[in-house]
């Protein structure tokens, strides 16, 4: 199943790519033989690159890699020392131009604009690590940082990264509970947070939460508090410490920063799977910040001097990858506190506009949302500086791929589409500015990375669905999950021996292109015949009265399973009497488009999808919702009440809006 390509990289703009500069240095011209040269010896490839990046070593490593502990345990840069803060902030003091770069662009939902170089932004982050001393925090304690997109939130990371403490971002969009499990579960005897931000022109307090989380978690800490509104909000003196005062009082000699092993933890990242308890995924200063500014900088092509701008959070993967992906390549971060639609929908290309943006990263539920206004997103707005667009986060369908690429790239713009996770610090697939790209695929496993897809009997197949795998270990690799050593190993490496199994359902052609056609714990199984729900998604989409759309499994006697589709109109929403024909006609056009089997039990016409606050759409709680199941924490959506919506809907009925089983 061929992909017909549509942007095409000339021969000059391929070589002005460091990827080509780092593959011709090393005696390669085309990329599929670097690529395999990169996973058959991963200590070359690494060496190579953490070089080329010019990470800083205040002790050289003895070896790049020791697989004395298996393949699922790696110790990379065995001997080395390193704190990735100098890598980061320190080494460009030495330059006064890289000093005076910006290193960080901030604009806040109400307009507000910060800018910090490298020399302010390092001054900062001494300030914070000798205030952070001063409360006690030293190498190895466990910090939580649970604060919106500031520069403070930046600051306090690479502070305590200085410090060797290891650093616990939680999602800005958290209550209390959720921020509590994780507070408890990393045992933190630091909090930092904000009286709170902005969002859809709203102010939104965060210190109650913070408070409260406190509260639950039951131990001990500190916590240390911005003030981002200025807002009237609880004081507690024996705990709470002001930001401005812990930065004033920060006096003396700036404290050095703590030489730590290349597997020295760095930070926690929670994820929260689709069961279970979060999962605190353990990185390193030689493995996050390494895979995610080689990323960024090889794979997107960040420079020194770009500007980096993804709408995200820094509880979230891509917010700690936007931070090392800019500043270990000499580049600037572009944070935006606020929502990308507010107060208009050209808030997102007019924030790149401002501020100069070269690398623009979105997610395809956000793109969705745009289309529908057509021009209006970024008419009047110069978007010369912008180079690539970065993607990731879910699979995308060809519509808004495209419209991006037509409408709002003018068919020069690359799209980087980026597939990896929180566990990977990065990417395992993506599109490499070397080669074609297609629409809503990939064009390459990146550097390093030995991907391949299984069938379910463990063998390499092409052409057709399987798990997305990796074969061999790579810089980066999550070193455990904190605390739970059996819980990672069972997550990743028990269905086939030395071999990591992702969770994601993907394809690789014959024609070297790869598509994620959504995780495998989502896929649906009707009759014993596999479907990722990004394909129906995809071909619902496809019809012109569909904005939106998520798929589930639900259990169904006859077939096992039925799939359940929830529909977004595009324009205006079909009055009642409309509804029940439109749903029959979405079906029946699914059924065109995959096969009769596929045809969905039900399609339910809604007001909104449940989605975070960084436009993922959470399958799981739609799933729930309409099973009338417990759908767990749902303090990481923007909108719960689309829960509620399709809680309402009776786990499968006909609700007035869908064919019931009989039209399946």
């Amino acid at each position: 199943m061929g992909q017909t390509p549509v942007w095409f990289p000339s021969q000059a703009e391929a070589e002005q790519t460091r990827l080509y500069r780092l593959m011709r240095g090393l005696g390669f011209a085309d990329y599929d033989e670097f690529h395999k040269r990169s996973v058959d010896d991963a200590a070359w490839f690494w060496d190579a690159a953490v070089r080329d990046m010019g990470i800083v070593w205040t002790r050289a490593y003895d070896r790049v890699v020791e697989l004395g502990g298996g393949i699922a345990r790696p110790s990379w840069f065995p001997g080395g020392r390193l704190n990735i803060a100098q890598s980061a902030l320190d080494r460009w003091l030495a330059d006064p131009g890289a000093a005076a770069r910006p290193a960080l662009i901030w604009e806040g939902e109400d307009g507000a604009t910060r800018r910090m170089t490298y020399a302010e932004l390092a001054e900062q982050a001494d300030l914070a690590a000798a205030g952070f001393r001063g409360l006690g925090v030293a190498k190895g304690d466990r910090a939580a940082v649970y604060m919106p997109m500031l520069p403070e939130t930046v600051v306090a990371l690479l502070a305590l990264a200085k410090l060797g403490a290891v650093a616990v971002p939680i999602y800005s969009g958290y209550r209390a509970d959720a921020a509590a499990k994780r507070l408890a579960g990393a045992g933190c005897s630091l909090l930092v947070t904000a009286d709170g931000f902005y969002r859809h022109g709203k102010a939104v307090l965060l210190k109650p939460e913070a408070d409260a989380a406190a509260d639950a978690a039951g131990s001990a800490l500190r916590a240390v508090v911005v003030r981002r509104l200025g807002a009237a909000i609880p004081w507690r003196p024996e705990r709470d410490v002001d930001w401005t005062a812990l930065m004033g009082g920060a006096g003396g000699k700036p404290p050095e920063a703590v030489p730590m092993d290349g597997g020295d933890p760095l930070m926690l990242l929670y994820t929260s799977g689709t069961t279970g308890a979060p999962k605190g995924i353990v990185h390193t200063h030689g493995g996050f910040p390494l895979k995610a500014a080689f990323d960024a900088g090889y794979a997107m092509d960040v420079k020194p001097g770009d500007a980096m701008l993804w709408i995200t959070d820094m509880g979230w993967m891509m917010g700690p990858f936007l931070l090392y992906g800019t500043l270990l390549n000499g580049a600037a971060m572009a944070l935006y506190e606020g929502a990308p639609n507010h107060p208009g929908p050209d808030r997102l290309f007019g924030l790149a506009a401002r501020h100069g943006v070269t690398h623009l990263g979105l997610s395809p539920t956000l793109v969705r949302s745009l289309m529908p206004h057509g021009d209006d997103c970024f008419r009047g707005h110069d978007l010369s500086a912008l180079r690539v667009f970065g993607s990731t986060g879910e699979p995308w369908n060809p519509e808004p791929w495209l419209w991006l690429f037509r409408e709002a790239g003018k068919g020069r713009i690359p799209i980087v589409n980026y597939s990896g996770g929180t566990e990977i610090s990065g990417g395992i697939l993506g599109n490499v500015l070397l080669k074609p790209i297609a629409p809503a695929g990939f064009n390459a496993a990146l550097p390093g990375m030995d991907a391949d897809v299984f069938s379910e009997a463990g063998a390499p197949v092409r052409g057709e669905v399987g798990e997305l795998v990796l074969r061999r270990p790579w810089v980066g690799m999550a070193a455990g999950f904190w605390g739970e050593p059996r819980r990672y190993e069972e997550t990743y490496w028990s269905r086939w021996a030395d071999i990591w199994v992702h969770g994601d359902w993907a394809r690789l052609d014959a024609d070297g292109y790869w598509t994620i056609t959504g995780r495998s714990d989502d896929t649906l199984n009707v009759a014993g015949k596999r479907l990722g729900p990004a394909e129906m998604e995809s071909a619902l989409v496809a019809h012109p009265r569909v904005a939106e759309a998520a798929v589930v499994g639900v259990p169904d006697e006859a077939k096992g399973e039925a799939a359940v589709c929830f529909v977004v109109a595009a324009g205006a929403a079909p009055d009642p009497a409309e509804a029940p024909q439109l749903a029959a006609a979405l079906a029946a056009w699914v059924a065109d488009r995959l096969g009769k089997a596929f045809k969905p039990k039900a399609v339910h016409l809604v007001g909104a999808l449940p989605r975070t606050r960084n436009a993922k759409v959470m399958r799981r709680v739609v799933r729930a919702a309409y099973l009338g199941q417990d759908p767990g924490d749902l303090s990481a959506l923007e909108n719960p009440e689309a829960a509620d919506e399709i809680r309402g809907l009776g786990g499968g009925g006909r609700s007035g809006a869908g064919p019931g089983p009989e039209t399946g």
